[in-house]
Order: structure tokens, then sequence, then C-alpha cells
């Protein structure tokens, strides 16, 4: 969400003189090398032919969320408490089953180091935290405000300062209650911290729901990683995933993520020209106002996927959602984990690396951390988000339109899964047609299996069960007394 973040702020915001970005080195990388590689991604196409020397604007700057003051150097951080007035802050581990340790040094101890840093801003307008709706997923009615944490913040950090990693990983169940996890905990955890400091700094929070590929900007169904519902419909693409646990006719909360960046900057917009004595809090959320189910997204995501299939398809895609335990277990083991197997000792017959079973323990891990949300539902209240869209004047609301009533379900599933396709597993449309053609000798493959099957098993059943052969000597007899009595034709001299 950052990298879309940047890119409208420079496309759409031409008054901007700079846009400072906080870059860890990375894999023997520093931070220009890193800077270089995001400006050169097909998401700043756009914005490159609308003004070539775009870059110009965007500082480096080196440091890490993890390390003291953010590791910003005394150069840097002189120049960023000069010249800064509007700070996003979005550095977070997203990481659903991560280590309660590193979730609460990036997710809390790191919101901690950045509101010390932004107190020594000198002109700082306005502090937007990025958080998530579901921080509070213990409730499900959730309104805009921020909720009594679970544990006081003082109280998490000083435990985490002397508890080794162990200890806190057999802790964690006790702590997190009744959410689901270390990423909503920590967050819910983090909100909080940012209240208590609300009457030093000028804080507002964001909370957009389940993040996913563009909507319109810059381009429809842009996306770069497999969080969220991306590494769902990628594995959907590849028929690799086929059955969920889910309510078929339950939210899908999905935000496109050029959305949740023009509501961002609308958001910082409203708190410096309508300042407030309050924390106020903004869903960025499409629930209650333009509804999409996981049902939908099963049949949308197959049918995009059938029309538009990818390369790399393995077995024809066929997801399904379900909320009986008894029943996604047996499909996970008839139609994920017995076709893994034999895939694989194809794969070592033909002299190449199984790699099918492996796959799919990964993918049941991942799956399985979702299962909480696909399960469940919320209501959230958007009545910031309204008061927000009235304020701005018609032209502001077509620049930085965020109004998810405009969103067309199918249109963006089309264009969501034509974007995994293209962004993140880098496959070229004018490999369409060859991707169609192995997808229908799949379905050949997947018929001719299946008759074999059926003929197989009828055949067991009538040599082992009487009643089977019993019931196939009856539809036999009975067919032949039908063909007898039919009308013959006499044929003509």
């Amino acid at each position: 969400m950052g990298k879309a973040l940047v890119e409208k702020l420079l496309r759409s915001c031409p008054g901007i003189k700079n846009v400072y970005i906080l870059i860890r080195p990375k894999r023997g990388k520093d931070v220009s090398q890193r800077l270089e590689e995001l400006l050169a991604s097909k998401l700043f196409e756009k914005l490159k032919r609308q003004d070539p020397d775009f870059s110009k604007k965007v500082i480096p700057v080196t440091g890490d969320i993890l390390h003291e003051n953010l590791g910003v150097s005394q150069k840097d951080e002189e120049r960023v408490i000069n010249d800064v007035s509007v700070v996003f802050h979005s550095a977070a581990t997203v990481k659903f089953d991560e280590e309660m340790k590193l979730a609460v040094e990036m997710n809390v101890v790191g919101v901690n180091r950045m509101i010390q840093f932004c107190k020594k801003i000198k002109n700082l307008e306005v502090l937007l935290h990025v958080s998530t709706a579901y921080c509070n997923c213990n409730v499900k009615y959730i309104d805009e405000k921020v909720y009594e944490p679970p544990l006081a913040p003082h109280k998490l950090l000083d435990a985490c300062e002397w508890m080794d990693g162990d200890v806190l990983n057999t802790l964690t169940p006790k702590m997190i209650g009744n959410r689901p996890n270390t990423y909503t905990y920590t967050k819910a955890i983090a909100e909080y911290l940012l209240y208590q400091n609300k009457e030093e700094l000028p804080v507002v929070i964001f909370r957009p729901s389940i993040v996913g590929a563009s909507w319109n900007e810059p381009v429809p169904g842009w996306v770069d990683n497999y969080n969220g519902p991306t590494g769902l419909l990628a594995a959907i693409g590849n028929g690799l995933l086929r059955v969920m646990k889910g309510d078929f006719y339950g939210t899908s909360d999905i935000i496109p993520v050029d959305i949740a960046s023009n509501m961002m900057i609308a958001v910082a917009w409203d708190n410096v020209v309508y300042k407030s004595d309050e924390l106020k809090v903004y869903h960025c959320t499409t629930g209650q106002m333009n509804k999409f189910t996981w049902g939908q997204m099963e049949r949308m995501s197959h049918e995009c996927f059938m029309k538009n299939p990818v390369n790399t398809v393995a077995r024809i895609p066929n997801p399904r959602f379900t909320k009986s335990y008894v029943w996604h277990e047996v499909c996970v083991l008839f139609d994920h984990v017995l076709p893994a197997y034999l895939m694989d000792m194809m794969m070592w017959v033909s002299g190449k690396r199984p790699i099918f079973v492996k796959i799919q323990d990964k993918l049941r891990k991942a799956v399985g951390s979702l299962d909480y949300f696909t399960q469940n539902e919320w209501v959230f209240s958007n009545k910031n988000l309204d008061d927000l869209l009235n304020k701005m004047t018609p032209e502001d609301r077509k620049t930085f339109n965020f109004n998810v009533k405009s969103i067309h379900w199918p249109t963006y599933m089309e264009s969501y899964c034509l974007g995994i396709k293209r962004f993140v597993l880098r496959e070229e449309l004018s490999e369409l047609s060859k991707a169609r053609q192995t997808l229908k000798r799949l379905q050949r493959i997947n018929f001719a299996v299946n008759v074999f099957l059926f003929i197989a098993v009828w055949r067991l059943l009538i040599n082992r069960v009487a009643v089977a052969r019993t019931l196939w000597n009856f539809l036999l007899g009975w067919a032949i007394r039908i063909f007898k009595r039919m009308p013959k034709v006499a044929k003509s001299s």
C-alpha cells in the first residue's frame, strides 16, 4: 500500500516538494538501489509519462523501525525534522502467525519509535497511522473509535524486554485471548499507544479492511505481493487451492489499494484543514456500502481463471467454500492431499523434483491463518468516511475517488485475476492462447480420468455388491426391452 500511496501523491499532488521514504538496506542492496528498483516498477509507468523527472522528488532515508530513533542518521534526521509536515506510517509485519516477540517489536515498539521521532518534527501537521479494520475483531460491531486494549502498552513492552521468545510463544494463546492472532492483538495495542500521545501529536488512525489489487489507478489490477486475497487467488488460478473453510454468504470485505491510498490522502487533508481535538478513526471498508461475498469471489475467480488461465496451471481451477469441518477435511484429503502425492509420483518417475506435497503443506498453513476471517463477518461504522466525502469538492472526489459504491465487482475481479497473472506471476498476456490450450488439455485428461474411475468403481460394485449387480441387470433389461419395442423402419428398394 505504501508504493501505491507514493505514486498517487506524486501524480495527483504536484505541489508536493519532496517525499521522504524510510528504507532499510536488504539483501546486500543499499537504499539507493532499492529505491531505483521501486521506481522502476510498472506501477510508476503512468507517472513517468506524465513527469519524466518525478524521481527527483523522492528522497530515500536509510532507517529501520527495529532500531532506536528509527536508525536514521543525524544528517537525515535534521533534514526530515525541518522539511516534513505530513507523516504516513504503514510499516508493520502483516504475517498473521508471526511470533509474539517480533510482532510486538514491529507493530508496537516500531510505532512507539515513530511517535518519539515525530515529536521532534517542527512543522508536523498530521501523523496518519495505518492500522487494520480487524484490530478489534473480538467484537462484531466496530465503531470509529480507539478501544480499550487487551493489555496496557507499557506492560507489554516491559514484558517483551525481559521475556525470551520461547516464553512469549507459550503465553501467546492466553495473551491474545479471543483474538485470532498476534497481528490483530499488537495492532490494537499500537492504536492505544497512539491514543495516549494524542495531546502531543496530531494523530489520526486509518483502518483499511482486506487490501487487494487496484481498481482503476494507475493501472487496473496492479498488485505485487501474495498478501491477503492475492495468495488465495494465485493458488486458485494454479488449481492447487480447491476447498477452503468459509461462509459462502459471508462478507469478503476487500478494499482496492487505490481506493485506500486515495482515502489516506483525503484523511490527511481533512485533519490538516479541519483540525480536531479528538483522535479521529476512519474505516476504509466495503461491506456495509457495496457488499461482496466469499461466494461471489468463488464464482467470479473460477470464471476469470477459466477465461484467462495462468501459464503454470497444474489442475483445473475449481474453488469451493464450506462451513462444514467434516466436509472440508474430506475434500482436502481427496482433492488436495491425494492428488499432490500422485502428481509428485509422476514428477519422480519423470526424473523431476517432487514439489506438490510441500506446496500443499505450505498452502494449508497459509489458508488456515485466514479461516477466522472467512468464517466470520463484522459491521464497520463508516460515518467518518461519509462525512469526508461530503467535505470534498466534486473535482477532488473524482481525483481522489474512494467511494466504494463505484466498484463493479465482476470487472474488478477480472482485473484482479489478470493483475496476478501480469504483476505477481510475471506472465505476459500474449501467452494467453498457449495457457488456454494447456487448460483444455487438462480438461480432456480430467474427463478421461473421471470416466475411467467411474467405470472402474462401477465394475467393482457390480462384482462385489449384490444390490449394485441387481440394479445393473434391471437397468440393462429395461434398456433392452425399450430397444425391442422401438418401431422398425423398412428400407425402401
